[in-house]
């Protein structure tokens, strides 16, 4: 069997270890750290596509799997709702999916506390040297590393990921915890609108991938302006190191999240007010984004977010993972050698990155500084447009069906019902 290397052991590099190693490749996944990747407790969003790339892998789709939000309202200064949209989703966390997918690679398969320092490649061959001094070779090395990508760095002449000028402060709390005040956020996608920014809310399971009421947990975030100029203050801890990849929560200055605490009183509306003096440990991430000209390099094949980094408004990130490493399992199948299917690769899941970075860029435009003219910004069109079904997006869709509303491609996903909205666009142009 040929041999796939792996790099990078999250949600990308298990969708990619376990659908070729489905295609009847041998795989190795190699991570860099050595703890449990399921602590992490973000919420996501999910996709119809990505449950089909799921059900590929045999896992069970079923309720389980998130929390419905089955409306969005956006709430006023005051915190009276201002709109609503019916609207039903299915909100999750990383934990649930890491652990779902983990769990069907054999753990001779995955190899922690391997930091990848150096990729060399021959005619058919490329080798990945590991910091612990070990080179493993392989007939094809798989970048999906993630933001500041080791294979990304070691394989391609590319861009680094570009910073939008905002950051997305974010915070869980426990259902049980919640705030009386901030109970009507609980079965609703939450939005609140002021110039420049944008607040949101959404449930998600709790521990151990606990679905049912009383056990979920609350996520929100806030998009918040920070100049370039700013950013590395904000990312040096008290003992004057720099972060550049990005402070570690713990490592967060308290006075900086003092001053948050400070501004969030003064502008939001009451409900997020409560949220956020009820999160123990706020943190922020800096967001940035990456369109790469190239994912493929000899027989180095990036996906993810080590290729194509997208804000978060699209609400896609791990979808597109998934789909990427379908397609990359796929093209291999069904090509005549490993290099065609590079090829077919590249030009299927590049074209698409692209327009995924386009469309976040645009969804986020009003947030940069300056803010760029002509997005519309009335509730309801940003209600409809955040985290929309990828197929009813115009410059999407076609990577999905073709002009007749059939699949495309063989492997291509059928229509579903997982994920439903008004099929509305709903911005201008």
């Amino acid at each position: 069997m040929p041999h796939a290397l792996v790099i990078g052991g999250s949600l990308g590099g298990l969708f990619a270890g376990l659908l070729l190693r489905q295609a009847g490749w041998d795989v190795t996944v190699f991570e860099r750290s050595t703890g449990d990747l399921a602590g992490r407790g973000v919420g996501i969003g999910t996709h119809v596509e990505l449950f089909d790339v799921m059900r590929r892998l045999g896992i069970t789709i079923d309720e389980s799997m998130g929390v419905a939000a089955t409306s969005r309202i956006c709430l006023g200064p005051d915190g009276a709702v201002i709109a609503r949209l019916p609207y039903n989703k299915i909100l999750s966390s990383w934990a649930l999916f890491y652990r779902a997918l983990r769990r069907h690679l054999p753990d001779p398969c995955y190899r922690p506390g391997m930091e990848l320092v150096d990729v060399t490649q021959q005619a058919d061959r490329v080798t990945a040297v590991f910091a612990n001094g070990m080179k493993v070779d392989g007939d094809l090395l798989v970048g999906a590393d993630g933001l500041h990508s080791a294979a990304r760095t070691h394989a391609f002449a590319a861009p680094e990921p570009h910073y939008s000028g905002y950051v997305a402060w974010r915070g869980i709390i426990e259902e049980q915890a919640l705030p009386p005040v901030a109970r009507e956020l609980l079965d609703s996608y939450g939005f609140f609108l002021p110039p420049r920014e944008m607040v949101l809310s959404y449930l998600q399971p709790g521990a151990d991938d606990d679905h049912r009421p009383g056990r979920r947990r609350l996520n929100w975030l806030w998009y918040h302006p920070v100049p370039r100029t700013d950013l590395p203050g904000l990312c040096t801890d008290a003992d004057g190191r720099h972060h550049a990849a990005g402070i570690p929560p713990p490592l967060i200055r308290p006075e900086l999240i003092a001053a948050f605490r400070a501004e969030a009183r003064a502008i939001l509306p009451p409900q997020f007010i409560a949220l956020i003096e009820a999160t123990a440990a706020p943190f922020f991430q800096p967001i940035f984004d990456l369109d790469s000209p190239r994912i493929v390099a000899d027989r180095v094949a990036l996906l993810g977010d080590a290729g194509f980094v997208a804000r978060p408004h699209v609400g896609a990130g791990v979808t597109k993972a998934a789909l990427n490493a379908a397609w990359l399992a796929d093209e291999l199948a069904t090509s005549d050698s490993i290099d065609a299917g590079l090829a077919a690769y590249e030009a299927r899941a590049r074209p698409f990155g692209s327009a995924l970075v386009a469309r976040a860029r645009f969804l986020g435009a009003h947030l940069e500084d300056p803010p760029r003219a002509g997005v519309a910004l009335d509730p309801l069109t940003v209600m409809q447009s955040i985290g929309a079904p990828l197929r009813d997006i115009p410059e999407l869709a076609s990577y999905f069906f073709d002009g007749q509303g059939a699949p495309q491609g063989a492997q291509a996903p059928a229509k579903s019902s997982g994920d439903t909205a008004r099929p509305v666009d709903g911005l201008v142009r």
